[in-house]
Formats: C-alpha cells, sequence, structure tokens
C-alpha cells in the first residue's frame, strides 16, 4: 500500500487526527455544560457545589472547620485545583444559605475578597442540614477515581436554585438565574400545592429597587433593571444607599468620575464610607440641581444597570430553557416527591420495628424462649421448634417469621421476664402503631404534609429574610435630557458651518454632545443635525439652537417672500417629529425665496412686526403692520397667510405680543413622583409661565416648586400637591408627640423661596402632619376609639381658630390617642355648627 493511501486512511480513521477532532470538541462542550458550568435542576447545584456541601456533611460534627481542610476533602471528589473549589465555597458561603461562615469572607458590595482559606471557617447551617441530606434517599455514584461514593444529586426538599441564583459560561452556552426571596419562593411553593397562582421576582442581598415589569419569568428575552438608592441630603449633596445587583461600590464610583470626566454629569468629589451599611457620599457641583443630578446617575454611570436572565438548566443530562415558575413547580414536586420517598422508607422501618417488638412480646409472654432451655440434638433444631411454635400466633403478625427473625430473638439476653417487660413492650407497640397511623395519614394526604413542612420551614428560617430588594416600575429617563451642557457650539453664520471646533467664529449656546441642534437658514431651510466637530447647514444661517424635540408649545414665526410669486407670506408653525440630517423647506419650495423675519417663541408669544415694503412699488402704504396673533399655528409645511403681494423691503420687530396658546395642563405622577403634561395620574391644573406649584410634606415641610419637568418627588412622603395660590389658606393638623396631643393651625405662604422646604409644625421628636387642606371651609370629621366605644365628632377649622402666622404652634384640637382616624369633608351648610366630643 502506498504512503499516500495509508495517510489518507490513518486521517479518517477514529484514531486518526481527523477522526479524533470530529468528537473531541463536542466531547469537551458537553462536559463543560454538565461538569461545570450549568446547574442541576434536582438540587439547584453545580458538581463543585454539590461536592463541597458532601464533604462538608462528612466533616461535620458541629464545629467549624478550616476552609483550607474543606477545599482538601472537596479534593476527593472533585477533579480540579485547590483555587477553584475555594472560590466556589466563598461564593456559597456569601450567600448566607448552606454555610455559616466565620472570619472575613469578603463583601460582594465593595468587592473585597475573602482571607486565605487557612484564615477563615465554615459550616452546615441547620436549614442545610434540614433540607440537603439524607443518604436514604441519595442516589450514588463512583467519584471520579473510583475510591469514594458521591452523590448523583443531592435530595433537596427547598427551591434551591431560585433562592440562590446561578451563573456560567459553558461552549456556546450561558445560564444566568437570579436569585429570588427565601420567604416569597415558600410561599409561592405553598401556593402551587394549594392549585392557586403566584408570581415570581427577583430579590438581591444588596437591596437597592427593581423594576421586574419585563422579568419575563426569567425566560431568554427578559430583562430588568435594578437602581441603586439615592437619597438627597441636601441642595449640595447626595446620598448612595445601596449598590446595584453585581455592581461594587468601587466599580460604581468609577463609573461616576467616568461619567464627570466625560462632562456628562457635574461633580466636586465622591467619597465612600460604607462599613455596614453602603454610604457613597457625592458632592454635587455649584448651581447644578440634585434631581437632574439623580436622573443623569441613573442615566450615565452603573447606579443603574439592566440585568437579562437566562434561565438554563440540566434536566435529564440536557440543558433546557425553562421559566422560573416552571422551575419552582419541578422543585416543589421533587420535594413532594423526596417528602414520600421519606414517609415510606419510615413507614417500612416503623413496620419492622412493629414486626420485631411484636415478635419479642410473643416470645416471653407465651415463654417460647424455654426452647432454648430444652436440650435439642442441634443449633437447627432449636431455630426449628421456635418456629413451629410461632405457628398459632402468625395471624397476629402483618407478615411471615424468617429465620433471621428467630436468631435476633435469640441472641436476646435470656433472663427471669417480668410483667413489667412485657407491659412495656405492649407500650412500644402501641407507639409505634400510633406512628404508623401517622405515616399513613401523612402519605395518604401528602400535599396538605407537603405544605406543613414549607410553613415549618418558613417558621424556623423566614426570620430576617424578609425582601430585600423593593420591586417598583421605573420611568424612563431620556439621557438628552439630563445630559449636563459640557461643550460649547459656535457657528459661521455666513458660510452656513456650525459645530463645536469652530472656535474662531461666533459663540451660539452650550450644549451636551448628545443633544440635536436645529437650524434656518434665509432660504427657508430648516435642518436638524447632532452637535459635531463640524457640519454644514446651507448658507447664510438665521438661527440656530439646542433642539427640544418634546416641546410642542416653542412656535416658530416667519415671513418669507416666495421666489416665483414674489408674494410675502406669514406662518406660524411647531416643529416636532423630524428625520435628522433631512433638509426641510419651509417656503412654497420656488428657488430665490427669501426669509424676511423670523423668531422662535418659547411659549407660542405673537410679537407685532413692522413691514416696509419698496419705494418703488405701486402701494399707497408703504408701511404696514402685521399681528402674528391673526394666524392660527399650523405644521411646518404649511404656506401660510398672504401679508402683501408687493415687493418688500423688510420687515421688523415692532412690540412684544402675548402667548396665544391656552394655560399649560399639569398632571402629577404619584407612581413616579413626576409632573408631566400627559394625562398620567392627578391634575393639577392649568398654568401659565408664572404659576407655581405647592407641595406639603408629612413631616411637616412645605415647598414651592417651579413646572420643571424634571424634578424629582417622593410620592409617599407628600401629604398635598396642589397649584399654588398665595391667597390660599392652609389648615393643617398636627401631633404635639411631646404633649400628646393634636394641634390645629390655619395660615398662609409667606414666603417666597423657590424650591427651598419651610417646616411649619412645631419641632420635636416623632411630630408628623396629621392632615392638611386648602379648602376655604375645611370640615374635618374624627373618630376615636375602638368597638362599642367610638367617638365621632367634626370640626368646622374655620371657626376654631383664626389664621396665624407658617411659624405659630397653633392650638389644641383633641387629646393623642392611638385609635385616632382622621379625614377631611367639605361643610355642606356654613351656618351648621360642629359636633364636639364631650
Amino acid at each position: 500500500m502506498s504512503k499516500g493511501k495509508l495517510k489518507e486512511e490513518y486521517e479518517h480513521s477514529d484514531t486518526g487526527v481527523s477522526g479524533q477532532y470530529k468528537t473531541w470538541f463536542l466531547d469537551y462542550a458537553s462536559y463543560v455544560i454538565l461538569e461545570r458550568a450549568v446547574p442541576a435542576v434536582e438540587d439547584g447545584l453545580k458538581p463543585v457545589q454539590r461536592r463541597i456541601l458532601h464533604a462538608m456533611k462528612e466533616m461535620d460534627d458541629g464545629r467549624f472547620n478550616k476552609v483550607a481542610n474543606i477545599i482538601g476533602q472537596s479534593m476527593q471528589y472533585h477533579p480540579h485545583g485547590d483555587a477553584s473549589i475555594g472560590d466556589a465555597l466563598v461564593n456559597l458561603g456569601q450567600k448566607d444559605l448552606l454555610i455559616e461562615t466565620q472570619g472575613n469572607w469578603g463583601d460582594v458590595r465593595t468587592g473585597d475578597e475573602a482571607a486565605a482559606p487557612r484564615y477563615i471557617e465554615a459550616r452546615l447551617s441547620k436549614f442545610a442540614l434540614e433540607v440537603a441530606f439524607n443518604n436514604k434517599t441519595t442516589n450514588w455514584q463512583l467519584s471520579y477515581d473510583g475510591r469514594k461514593n458521591e452523590p448523583v444529586t443531592l435530595p433537596m426538599k427547598f427551591p434551591l436554585l431560585l433562592a440562590q441564583g446561578a451563573e456560567g459560561i459553558a461552549v456556546g452556552l450561558a445560564t444566568k438565574i437570579l436569585p429570588h426571596n427565601f420567604c416569597e419562593l415558600i410561599e409561592a411553593s405553598i401556593k402551587y400545592l394549594k392549585g392557586k397562582k403566584f408570581e415570581l421576582n427577583p430579590d438581591f442581598a444588596t437591596g437597592g429597587t427593581v423594576d421586574a415589569s419585563n422579568y419575563n419569568e426569567g425566560k431568554r428575552g427578559g430583562k430588568i433593571r435594578v437602581r441603586a438608592i439615592i437619597e438627597e441630603a441636601d441642595k449640595k449633596t447626595l446620598i448612595i444607599k445601596s449598590v446595584p445587583y453585581g455592581v461594587t461600590t468601587t466599580q460604581l464610583m468609577e463609573s461616576i468620575v467616568k461619567a464627570n470626566d466625560q462632562g456628562k454629569i457635574k461633580i466636586k468629589k465622591v467619597t465612600d464610607h460604607t462599613a455596614a451599611d453602603v454610604e457613597i457620599i457625592v458632592e454635587l457641583a455649584t448651581g447644578v440641581s440634585p434631581d437632574i443630578t439623580i436622573d443623569a446617575l441613573y442615566a450615565f454611570t452603573d447606579c443603574e444597570v439592566s440585568i437579562s436572565p437566562n434561565c438554563c438548566v440540566i434536566v435529564d443530562k440536557k440543558p433546557q430553557f425553562l421559566t422560573v415558575t416552571e422551575l419552582l413547580k419541578i422543585a416543589t414536586d421533587n420535594t413532594r416527591d423526596l417528602l414520600k420517598k421519606e414517609l415510606e422508607i419510615k413507614l417500612s422501618e416503623l413496620l419492622e420495628k412493629w414486626h420485631f417488638t411484636s415478635l419479642e412480646k410473643i416470645f416471653f409472654e407465651e415463654k417460647i424462649y424455654k426452647e432454648l432451655e430444652k436440650k435439642h440434638e442441634t443449633w437447627e433444631k432449636v431455630l426449628t421448634a421456635i418456629e413451629k411454635a410461632f405457628v398459632p400466633f402468625l395471624k397476629q403478625l402483618k407478615r411471615g417469621i424468617t429465620r433471621e427473625d428467630v436468631l435476633k430473638l435469640t441472641e436476646k439476653p435470656v433472663r427471669r421476664i417480668y410483667k413489667l417487660d412485657i407491659d412495656d413492650l405492649i407500650r412500644q407497640i402501641n407507639n409505634l402503631e400510633a406512628e404508623i397511623a401517622e405515616v399513613n395519614h401523612n402519605l395518604e394526604n401528602l400535599t396538605d404534609f407537603a405544605i406543613d413542612y414549607y410553613n415549618t420551614l418558613l417558621k424556623k428560617y423566614g426570620k430576617g429574610r424578609e425582601r430585600k430588594t423593593e420591586l417598583k416600575q421605573f420611568d424612563v429617563i431620556q439621557a438628552k435630557d439630563v445630559a449636563i451642557a459640557n461643550t460649547k457650539l459656535y457657528a459661521n453664520f455666513q458660510e452656513g458651518f456650525i459645530g463645536t471646533s469652530l472656535k474662531k467664529d461666533e459663540f451660539v449656546t452650550e450644549c451636551s454632545d448628545l443633544d440635536d441642534i436645529i437650524c434656518f437658514t434665509k432660504a427657508g431651510i430648516m435642518k436638524v443635525v447632532r452637535v459635531a466637530d463640524k457640519v454644514f447647514i446651507g448658507k447664510d444661517i438665521i438661527y440656530c439652537a439646542v433642539f427640544q424635540r418634546s416641546d410642542d408649545r416653542i412656535t416658530y414665526n416667519m415671513v418669507y417672500t416666495d421666489g416665483k410669486s414674489g408674494i410675502t407670506y406669514a406662518k406660524r408653525f411647531n416643529v416636532t417629529g423630524i428625520t435628522r440630517d433631512k433638509e426641510y423647506d419651509l417656503t412654497k419650495g420656488s428657488d430665490k425665496s427669501k426669509v424676511q423675519y423670523f423668531s422662535m417663541n418659547p411659549n407660542g408669544e405673537a410679537e407685532v412686526v413692522k413691514v416696509v415694503l419698496s419705494p418703488n412699488c405701486t402701494a399707497r402704504n408703504k408701511e404696514l403692520e402685521f399681528y402674528f396673533e391673526t394666524l392660527e399655528i399650523k405644521g411646518r409645511s404649511s404656506i401660510g397667510n398672504q401679508v402683501t403681494k408687493y415687493p418688500v423691503r423688510s420687515v421688523k420687530f415692532k412690540e412684544s405680543g402675548k402667548s396665544t396658546l391656552s394655560a399649560k395642563k399639569l398632571w402629577f405622577d404619584d407612581k413616579f413622583g413626576r409632573l408631566n403634561t400627559e394625562n398620567k395620574g392627578s391634575y393639577l391644573g392649568m398654568f401659565e409661565a408664572e404659576d407655581r406649584i405647592l407641595v406639603i410634606y408629612a413631616d411637616g415641610d412645605y415647598e414651592i416648586v417651579s413646572q420643571e419637568l424634571t424634578q424629582r418627588f417622593e410620592p409617599e412622603k407628600i401629604m398635598l400637591i396642589e397649584k399654588f395660590n398665595p391667597d390660599s389658606i392652609i389648615s393643617a393638623i398636627y401631633l404635639d408627640n411631646e404633649k400628646l396631643q393634636y394641634n390645629v393651625k390655619r395660615f398662609k405662604i409667606e414666603t417666597s423661596t423657590l424650591n427651598t422646604r419651610f417646616h411649619f409644625i412645631k419641632d420635636g421628636k416623632d411630630n408628623r402632619l396629621e392632615a392638611v387642606s386648602t379648602d376655604e371651609s375645611p370640615v374635618l370629621k374624627v373618630q376615636t376609639g375602638r368597638g362599642q366605644q367610638v367617638n365621632k365628632g367634626k370640626f368646622k377649622i374655620a371657626k376654631l381658630t383664626e389664621v396665624m402666622g407658617w411659624k405659630a404652634i397653633g392650638a389644641k384640637l383633641i387629646d393623642y390617642s392611638k385609635s385616632v382616624e382622621m379625614e377631611w369633608e367639605r361643610a355642606e351648610n356654613e351656618n351648621s355648627q360642629p359636633e364636639l366630643f364631650s
């Protein structure tokens, strides 16, 4: 055979290079998926975790063991290095569920690593010993070297995978299962066993808030958003009180510094004061709004992160993509099956014990043991004689007698048998029969038994494991709206260029690198472009500014002359939806059309302009006034109304006008704590440009704020929010905790400073506002007492006390009581008297 043919046959054989490459990659991928990266659905553990827990169970004597020793013990089962075992063990310990730790185990919030294995200790938790181990229900296999037995999976009677979460990257496959709340998982299992619906949402040890509206039950394609909790200490300082899941304080601070360096936010300093609780202090630059900065932190830093779950587990030695609902159902069914198996094993053991105890009772009570005293020829004949002696009593037993039973009886010490011994055996049999009946009852009512099991777990281990991450729907933060002006825009108006690099030309405005710029030219062309180093718009730019896409109150007033007919038109229009970099012609489209006048009006103002006609025209009046208020606001493509058919020399501004737009409608969305113009939440009213908003807080502060939509409020702390009327009288009832009484006061707002909180109730620990109203004649309904001893009354607040200064303490209304309930109602008759308490 030729060498070429030999080479070809070798390469295509299973032992050849090509043949081996056909299977090696698949073998390796399967190994990584099944043995390293993806957890099993039965116990929610990866092999290394399972082997660590098994090794710890073997070592368990109730005391702590050095982690170095645990690693060494685990290496008998796990065919990899000590580093991988140590990392997995620390990861398990930091989850604070299956392992009790001692020493410095690091901190997932700060990213601090655990101390060396020789310095830290661990042992199995009581919870782990209860839910994860039972040699009788465990399936075993040989370890990698064949010297020891290890569990195929642990008999886990709890949805561990959902409680701990899991993350792993294999070959062409990844899994990311988020952790869920311990108590909620148990409650969901109980609901499932009862046939009720349940819902699961992630919960993180790092706290914070989570928007799980797109969680999609943990399936691929789902997404959650996690935010740090940011509080406003004062107008110059923010405090970050938690970190998002998967983000450390160091990473968070680095992202804040990076955003500051990029000019997206403006801060003076960021300092980490984290100890028992996360506390990162962010000091703001002078003149920077804390509300906008909070939004910017969520938009540009790791204060908000998006996480995409990917729930992949090993089922029957194959990876499968499931939902968290399916995982919980599988775990609960598995728990019920394990409980059934444990009950069946226990029943078998009890029946065996009952059988032998019954044999023992008959053996002594019927004096069968005396067969041992008789002189039989052989030991075999002795055993046969004992078996024959039991024949009359077989009906009392649940199964037949075996030779092994007889041998065990003969091993009992033969001595004088007292009646007390017989009575003790009877008691034992009765107790065993009660236990057997109980086990049979539990088997017949297995679902109820499983529910009781879960309730016991919740009662024993649920304390201190309440939800740490607040479920909350987040508003969408537009990066453009919160980006600070971090660059300067310049324009060469004559040549038609704008950009941030044209520093020798005319300065236009400050902007951010996320902004769009709207420009208009003398030829009537409009164009919207991104902020860039240098962009060509068109010759003779007449106006450019940052484009406010969502502001439909901005109105452009324009006068232009059509190049073909020579007729001059005027138009008013808004610009909202556009295509970036597209040229829009605002004239009739004729060549040599020319814009005579242009203005931008932020609130739809309509000015008066003076139109000067060409001196050579045949018109009698060479000057005329045009009132923009006579025009309707239309789309940008409208032609406009004719001003004059005569040639125009110039159009100049003459007189300011008022807004032709109706007042702006504002709503307060108490879901997100935002003002809006989109009919979301409570309607606040019609607002002119100069109008303000009154906010009264539960801690006894009031604040006058502007209509700025970027403001953030905490709805749960607000008692009243409405359009501010300086003439309104505020009626307030508050608790004076020192004197244990409720005080009433009426006052007018006398301060005018915007965005500053003023405390209008008496200072004191636990003093709080109970009720507040701006009605002209408020009536307060009060109820005290409970059950049959209920007192009800009404107070006309306007007749109880005069209007006083906002700093006044007020007058006593009633004494404090835990059972007091208050609510407002409007007075139906001004002359009616309030019903007072006796």
